[in-house]
């Protein structure tokens, strides 16, 4: 990141061009969106590369149609009904030749010959799940999962069969020691040859099964003590990875969730999750399958660096706990696939997590010995990176690709068959979703090199690293796809009132065909207040904190202005972007703010997405801390550079922005005169284990780190004036936590706050009539606190 005094900030805002916004309401910014322009949603090539498909929402309706339009210019049509059956999807996966396409649709699957555009069927909807379609490693046929098995479909012979049958069950035809059984077996002569005689049938039909490449093998037993959690087969078609999990694991005390205004007009209850360290996962199992011998080898962890080594032992004495036995538990990956497999089938790599959320490695499998070999260790003192965790197999077989943050930031890396790894990308930025070329010499991946909000695609070379970028859309890439013949880009962009579009590039960079605007006249006529990418300047050692500043562009000599700080949610989310903001209503709202006289800062406070791992995990243990300090350094900031009033700061901010928003009115309640707080984690206990293990270790092992990062500890400092709004239907942040949070207020006789509940809606309204309720009552909380 590039560290700027705050002059230099100030000079540039200062030569801003004057402007006028378009006045907007607060009913039409809460309308519903549709009004904005329904934006282009999943986009795709068509096989031959000269048309664009995407899919977009209907105005007034839920329902998608698709569109066409040609790679090269403006003006799409819709697709007939008639064509449907015609057309490829988003889920295309290529041969090794780039010759022939998997395409997955509507649950079936399909083959494309890319030299003819013949489009065969191979499955018809039987109501299986289709997944992990692939290529053999001859090219001849594609395998898919289907449920717990695999299956193959020959191109020459057209006939779709099971490959691979895994059941975890008992074998039937497996027994127990029993010392009676032996004992009968022993004494009855005619108990002894019938049995034989049935041992014999079975293995005979065993032999003829294995003999006769036209039938289905036969299942093979795991065992009735697992459960299996996925699988991953060798495009040779000889091994097979099976991860598994325990079968009864406890499942933690479930939450029931009450919903009061209902069709059937009583009151209804639904099972919901359980609480952090109520349900912690229980670790997974990894088998291989030979699938020509049957033989089922469990792989052992031992290996992995580190595995036997507890992080958090120190925490598990001081909670007098007993201390850890053995090797930590690990789960198999983080999202998306965690096993792949080199296009011949030779070489396999699994990626692996710690239960503890310390460690992610990488390792292949030693096929003939059944054994795992560590080949990358990514640890982390607080926890690693859930994200950027992609890697996978270059043409050739042999070398295994992969991102790590090794460096503090996500970047690329190649391993050869040597065991030698180097970077291909390096400095203060990130990559991300990689795209390899057919003969792996290059690299596409998403890059954020100028700022860390302007994101654009970058290509690397594989021999020397050497990275430029290839787009230039303002730095509000979002996401791309290659064409079938990899010389052109469709690339996913926004800007900061445009909604997501397509358009297309060469590969090699140049000059991009913008294919869409699907906003409105009405949106598009409007002039909105462009938000001013600034730098905060940390008093606290961090990197500068980049912000959107939302302001008139010409402030009034003397005139002290109200500020309104507003905090993004997620945690781990990026807002301070130059793509379309999901905030895009709050962001009308701050367009109505600064029309009524506020200025707005929104910051990317620390421990949000795109600034390196440092930055993610500064909150380590301390929620809201960190950000809180982010927060003060913004308001002293907007105070000395931009005329705001010290004694007149407001702050709100929806799910982790309400969780900020308390924390700004209870840890620092001299500085923010009045908050609303959106949806609020009140008390980090209450929230789910995936999420708050990860920043918090568990409230058995880190008691203290909860009591410090929860709003409820710090109720009794409330000072000025609260909102609390939440859905009472919320699935994710439970409304129990704005209860809870009242009920405690209502003990400490705080005055000046209150609570507005939302019967209908969940973590996230969806209806026109809430959006405009609530941010009625934030406006409304402003004007009356902050203008006296």
């Amino acid at each position: 990141m590039i560290r700027l005094p705050a002059l230099t900030v100030l000079a540039a805002l200062t030569a801003l061009p004057a402007f006028a916004s378009t006045p907007v309401t607060l009913d039409q910014a809460m309308a519903h969106p549709d009004w904005i322009g329904t934006p282009v949603e999943a986009a795709w090539w068509n096989w031959d590369g000269k048309q664009v498909l995407y899919k977009q929402k209907r105005t007034g309706s839920p329902v998608r149609d698709i569109f066409r339009v040609d790679a090269g210019k403006a003006g799409a049509s819709q697709v007939k009904d008639a064509e449907l059956a015609k057309l490829d999807s988003p889920d295309v996966l290529f041969n090794r030749e780039r010759t022939r396409a998997i395409v997955v649709r509507n649950g079936d699957l399909f083959e494309r010959d890319l030299k003819t555009g013949t489009l065969v069927q191979v499955t018809r909807g039987n109501g299986a799940v289709i997944a992990t379609p692939q290529y053999s490693a001859d090219g001849r046929a594609i395998q898919f999962r289907s449920g717990d098995d695999w299956y193959q479909w020959d191109r020459q012979d057209r006939v779709l069969a099971p490959l691979a049958v895994i059941r975890a069950a008992k074998d039937p035809a497996a027994q127990d020691p029993d010392a009676l059984r032996d004992l009968q077996l022993r004494l009855i002569a005619t108990l002894k040859r019938q049995k034989d005689e049935r041992d014999a049938t079975r293995a005979r039909a065993e032999e003829e099964r294995r003999a006769d490449p036209s039938r289905a093998p036969a299942p093979i037993y795991l065992g009735d003590k697992i459960a299996i959690v996925s699988s991953a087969l060798s495009p040779d078609g000889r091994w097979l990875l099976v991860v598994t999990g325990p079968k009864d694991a406890p499942k933690g005390r479930v939450g029931k969730m009450p919903r009061y205004v209902t069709e059937s007009g009583y009151e209804e209850f639904s099972d919901e999750r359980t609480r952090v360290g109520r349900n912690p996962p229980q670790g997974h199992g990894l088998k291989l399958v030979n699938l020509a011998t049957r033989e089922v080898k469990d792989l052992a962890f031992d290996a992995l660096p580190g595995i036997a080594v507890d992080p958090l032992a120190a925490m598990r004495v001081a909670q007098k706990l007993d201390p850890l036995k053995g090797n930590r538990p690990v789960m198999i990956g983080f999202r998306g696939e965690a096993i792949t497999w080199s296009q011949d089938g030779a070489n396999v790599a699994v990626m692996l997590r710690s239960v503890d959320n310390k460690d992610r490695w990488i390792a292949t499998v030693d096929l003939p010995r059944a054994g795992l070999k560590p080949v990358h260790r990514l640890g982390d003192e607080a926890w690693v990176n859930y994200d950027n965790n992609e890697f996978g197999w270059l043409p050739d077989d042999k070398t295994l690709w992969y991102l790590s943050e090794e460096s503090g930031y996500s970047h690329l890396y190649v391993r050869d068959a040597a065991g030698k790894a180097r970077a291909l990308t390096s400095g203060k930025w990130e990559a991300s979703d990689v795209a390899w070329s057919a003969d792996g010499q290059t690299a596409w991946l998403l890059c954020n090199r100028k700022t860390p909000g302007a994101y654009e695609v970058c290509a690397v070379s594989a021999k020397d690293g050497a990275t430029r970028e290839v787009s230039s859309l303002d730095g509000g890439v979002e996401d791309f796809r290659l064409s079938p013949d990899q010389k052109k880009l469709l690339v996913h962009f926004s800007g900061p009132y445009l909604p997501p579009q397509i358009a297309t590039l060469p590969s090699h960079g140049g000059a991009a065909v913008k294919l869409t605007d699907t906003r409105t006249a009405d949106f598009k006529a409007r002039d909105w207040i462009q938000p001013q990418f600034v730098a905060v300047p940390s008093t606290h050692g961090a990197d500068p904190v980049w912000a959107k500043l939302y302001r008139p562009a010409q402030l009034e000599p003397g005139k002290q202005y109200p500020v309104v700080m507003f905090v993004h949610g997620a945690g781990y989310l990026q807002n301070v972007s130059h793509r379309y903001t999901p905030y895009f209503r709050e962001q009308m709202f701050h367009n109505l703010l600064v029309q009524k006289g506020y200025l707005v800062l929104d910051m990317d406070y620390r421990a949000s997405k795109g600034y390196g791992a440092k930055w993610r995990t500064a909150i380590y243990r301390q929620m809201g801390h960190p950000e809180l300090d982010d927060y003060l350094d913004g308001v002293n900031w907007m105070v000395a550079n931009q005329q705001g009033d010290r004694a007149k700061v407001g702050i709100y901010g929806g799910s982790y922005g309400g969780f900020m928003t308390l924390i700004g009115m209870l840890r620092a309640p001299g500085v923010f005169q009045a908050g609303a707080a959106l949806r609020p984690v009140t008390d980090w206990t209450t929230y789910n284990h995936e999420y708050t293990a990860n920043i918090l270790n568990t409230p058995e092992l880190d008691p203290e780190a909860y009591k410090v990062s929860s709003p409820i500890e710090y109720a009794q400092n409330l000072q000025g004036h609260l909102l609390i709004a939440h859905g009472m239907v919320d699935d994710n942040v439970f409304f129990q936590d704005s209860v809870r949070m009242a009920q405690r207020l209502i003990e400490l006789k705080k005055d000046n706050w209150e609570l507005a509940p939302y019967p209908m809606e969940r973590h996230s309204f969806v209806q026109p009539e809430s959006w405009y309720d609530e941010y009625r009552r934030i406006y409304q909380l402003f004007e009356r606190t902050l203008k006296q």
